[in-house]
């Protein structure tokens, strides 16, 4: 039993020659020959019959290697848009938590009477009427109280560069 040997081998020298011509990287030609070839397998009733095939799949590898071009080139573009958008450096994402948490520790280290009026306030959303009968005091008392926790967390943020700051290794503000 002979077998003949199949015309697409002897297209695959040509083929590999054409796409590195077209690509100029030899893993790349690689590639674009194997997609050309899963390609015109999937069209092959495509192919007249009695055509040679080798215009063919070399049309196809062609249109596959613009494609990509195409293809390649748009991406580019998208990320270059994208990176437009984007800043350069951004914030580590630890420092937002380790502000919060501090931020956090100074409302807690508010006095009672002035955490309790702040957050009926400014958390809950209560009015200062509605605070004031539920602390049993005037509204003008709630006012007060929260007017001045309100100043600590202001002197607390004013404060913050002069606490012992965390050590910057790397991004914009690092020493150069």
């Amino acid at each position: 039993m002979t077998r003949t040997r199949d015309p697409i081998l002897d297209l695959l020298a040509p083929l590999r020659r054409y796409a590195f011509a077209l690509t100029r990287d030899r893993a790349e030609a690689d590639d674009l020959v194997q997609d050309a070839l899963l390609r015109g397998h999937e069209q092959r009733r495509q192919l007249a019959p009695g055509k040679a095939p080798g215009p063919w799949l070399r049309a196809i590898l062609r249109n596959r290697f613009l494609d990509r071009r195409r293809h390649d080139q748009a991406q580019s573009r998208r990320e270059a848009q994208f990176a437009q958008l984007t800043p350069l450096a951004q914030d580590a994402p630890q420092d937002d938590a380790l502000r919060l948490s501090q931020l956090r520790q100074a409302f807690l280290d508010l006095p009672d009477d002035q955490r309790e009026a702040l957050a009926l306030i400014a958390v809950e959303g209560l009015s200062y009427a509605e605070a004031g009968q539920l602390l049993g005091i005037p509204p003008g008392t709630v006012m007060s109280r929260v007017s001045r926790a309100r100043a600590r967390l202001r002197a607390f943020e004013d404060e913050a560069p002069a606490r012992p700051a965390l050590k910057i290794i790397g991004g914009r503000d690092a020493e150069g």
